[in-house]
């Protein structure tokens, strides 16, 4: 198994993607962490992947908040022994549709606010427990602006991410930790509720070169393998799972 006797925290991992990685993760051999606002949703995914054999712990942790992050890393590391495997999915805030022109600074700021501070809070509290190294995976990635929608902040938090990637990389490369981001163009799964969500998946294939869209399990197939020693000489890169929709 790649994991095999990795410890790896999720953050968001009751998500669709958050809970896709936790589930690779755990198939793999990891014992994962899933964090999150809300418990009940967590202990969900955790009973899955108990259920199928896996390993898996919850903890109620806003991933804003630095006092719980580095409260809970501290736990983790305290009781497994280290943390080998950090990766944040959780909610970014966001106004689409609006233009720049006509959106207020408070709505354009929200999600390069908050990516780039749960960002930095729980890759700082990961790698203070990564002794052996370890991999701080990060979920996005950059793309070009789309003529035809307005998507507000966005792009703005997934450049910041992208700079952080590329800074912790540099400064934590020494120490055997690997920083790689994660690239999708969009998983169709984890649109399940929006409205229109038929003519979304049309239009996410459209855009492809393979005629389809990332599946949430190739998501956490490829977070497991990035994650695990196999992708040990990556670092400071992305890691492209469009199946052509983004062109490197």
């Amino acid at each position: 198994m790649l994991l095999e006797g990795k410890n790896a925290v999720v953050y968001g991992g009751a998500g669709a993607i958050g809970g896709a990685a936790a589930r690779a993760f755990a198939r793999e051999g990891a014992r994962v962490f899933l964090a999150g606002r809300t418990l009940a949703k967590l202990d969900a995914v955790a009973e899955e992947i108990r259920a199928a054999g896996g390993a898996a712990d919850t903890a109620e942790v806003d991933a804003l908040d630095q006092r719980e992050v580095e409260e809970h890393a501290d736990a983790v590391a305290a009781g497994a022994g280290a943390i080998d495997v950090s990766f944040n999915v959780i909610t970014h805030p966001h106004t689409h549709g609006t233009p720049m022109v006509e959106m207020s600074v408070e709505d354009y700021l929200a999600p390069v606010q908050v990516a780039v501070r749960t960002m930095f809070l729980t890759a700082q509290a990961a790698a203070r427990h990564m002794p052996n190294g370890g991999a701080i995976l990060v979920f996005g990635g950059s793309g070009d602006p789309m003529g035809d929608y307005f998507i507000g902040g966005t792009q703005v938090a997934f450049e910041a991410q992208e700079s952080m990637r590329k800074q912790l990389s540099a400064e934590l490369g020494g120490r055997g930790v690997r920083v790689v981001t994660m690239r999708t163009g969009g998983v169709p799964a984890s649109f399940g509720d929006a409205e229109g969500y038929e003519e979304i998946v049309e239009g996410m294939h459209a855009a492809t070169m393979l005629g389809r869209a990332a599946t949430l399990e190739d998501v956490g197939n490829v977070a497991a393998f990035i994650a695990s020693d196999q992708a040990r000489t990556m670092t400071a890169a992305t890691v492209n799972v469009s199946a052509g929709a983004l062109i490197d």
